[in-house]
């Protein structure tokens, strides 16, 4: 059995900006209104459930909710230099150089802020920050950059 949330009805969905360092286009400054996606795979409990919605979407919320209309950084990136002092962050690479207020910026544990690696990013929170019944077999999140566009991570439980 299938359970599936679609963030774009859901209004589960945040807009940021960020960069993908040499990348020919997607290495300027860009945004995105992204909308996120889940699917928990498993058989049905006791209640005839395989989870109940409510506790996924309100995780799902406080994720994007983190996430909405900020910089979103890649702390592990080898190619991104970001150093921060008196209220702001200073970011450089590929010989540009950006300077945001502390405030605006989220740093994400990712090498890239590609939609590949922050919907991995979401799953794994997802499967160690919600305690899962054991009739869950899998969580997928699914991240749209726009309609039509969306990267996909599994992770099997168990």
């Amino acid at each position: 059995m299938i359970l599936e949330i679609d963030g774009g009805y859901s209004g589960i969905r945040f807009s940021s900006s960020h960069f993908i360092p040499n990348h020919e286009k997607c290495s300027r400054l860009h945004g995105h209104s992204y909308i996120v996606r889940l699917r928990l795979e498993g058989e049905l409990d006791e209640a005839g459930m395989v989870m109940d919605f409510v506790t996924v979407k309100k995780k799902l919320r406080s994720m994007v909710d983190e996430m909405d209309h900020k910089v979103l950084l890649p702390s592990k990136s080898e190619l991104v230099k970001i150093t921060s002092s008196a209220g702001s962050v200073e970011v450089s690479f590929c010989g540009k150089r950006y300077v945001f207020p502390a405030e605006d910026v989220l740093m994400l544990d990712v090498r890239t802020t590609t939609a590949e690696e922050m919907s991995k990013m979401m799953t794994e929170r997802m499967a160690s920050e919600i305690r899962m019944p054991g009739n869950v077999r899998s969580i997928s999140v699914g991240l749209d950059e726009e309609r039509g566009q969306t990267a996909w991570y599994t992770k099997v439980l168990g």
